[in-house]
């Protein structure tokens, strides 16, 4: 069936003009962080492997759908990691794929801390399909040829961590390639892909030993910071606000997991920007080193009128190569 050019329909090309967030966003983004740096591969000290589906705006035709599978773990040198990375998002008539292959190298810092510095490399294939919408007009230059096209792209990251505390900086695609091919005198606004760069901060605080964990954690995700200093003046002084992402959870009996989380943008405090969304996650440990997930976001925007909220579900499983048998979870 056709799709109507309707509210979701706006906001994906607001994206694609680049001055909106073009990466994914997770609530449960601490169980597949190797999607946004690679530095993280291996340091869960041994194996592990997560998918997880995000269905955001349920409700609204065309909206995104998000799934995403992290692989990864440290390898006989216990220094280094590795892992793989592949994220489908659909958003309306528009699809891109992103699969990466990434290496860590850990450096103990003092007694108990780690720095990884890692690297990746893969490939992104983007894909349009202007078939699939009902322009009002008729036709429209910019949806006059469907786009399918397959670059490679490199990305990398720090992450510092301790047993009980975390922080980490990741650029997972550096080069920015045109989305749609460039600007014409019919056409003087073209699309990008910008660069987007996700900083972490995170940590785990006993309250009864082991039985009881709290843990706090902080994403904020900047598409195009670096945008003024482009050559290009056209996209100068673009990106989308800063996004940030406040979590609060609880860890009992190193099997349970509950948490809530607040999502929003810097900018809303300046009075340009809104609140986005508050979040309801939970993720069980099974004894046989099975983990299952899912989260439920609240959308605080005006696409609550139309919308059902956004939701996600997680399977993931933890591995240990040491004595071949599942060990008690990482909190990070």
């Amino acid at each position: 069936m056709r799709k109507t050019i309707t509210l979701v329909t706006l906001l994906m090309l607001g994206a694609l003009a680049a001055k909106a967030q073009q990466d994914p966003m997770f609530t449960k983004y601490m169980f597949n962080s190797l999607i946004f740096n690679p530095a993280y591969a291996g340091s869960r000290d041994h194996a592990t492997i997560n998918l997880l589906h995000r269905t955001q705006w349920w409700g609204i035709d065309g909206a995104p759908t998000t799934q995403s599978l992290t692989m990864h773990t440290p390898l006989k040198n216990e220094r280094v990691g590795v892992g793989f990375s592949l994220v489908n998002d659909k958003i309306g008539p528009t699809n891109s794929i992103n699969a990466n292959a990434s290496y860590a190298y850990r450096i103990p810092i003092g007694k108990k801390g780690k720095l990884a510095v890692g690297i990746q490399g893969g490939v992104t294939n983007w894909r349009a399909d202007w078939t699939k919408l009902n322009l009002e007009q008729g036709s429209d230059p910019p949806f006059s040829d469907n786009v399918n096209w397959w670059k490679p792209n490199i990305g990398a990251g720090l992450h510092y961590y301790t047993k009980n505390f975390y922080t980490g900086l990741g650029v997972p695609r550096i080069i920015e390639y045109d989305l749609i091919p460039g600007r014409t005198d019919q056409l003087p606004i073209y699309a990008k892909q910008v660069r987007h760069y996700f900083y972490t901060l995170g940590g785990a605080i006993p309250l009864k030993g082991n039985a009881l964990i709290f843990k706090p954690s902080l994403l904020v995700k900047a598409s195009a910071p670096d945008s003024r200093l482009r050559r290009d003046t056209s996209f100068q002084r673009i990106g989308a606000p800063t996004e940030f992402n406040v979590d609060l959870s609880l860890f009992f009996q190193e099997t349970l997991w509950i948490g809530a989380s607040f999502r929003s943008s810097i900018e809303v405090f300046q009075g340009n920007s809104s609140y986005d969304s508050a979040d309801l996650w939970a993720a069980y440990y099974l004894a046989n080193g099975l983990r299952i997930g899912a989260s439920y976001d609240y959308t605080l925007t005006k696409l609550q009128q139309k919308a059902q909220g956004s939701f996600e579900v997680m399977l993931g499983y933890e591995f240990d190569y040491k004595t071949k048998r599942v060990v008690t979870p990482r909190y990070f």
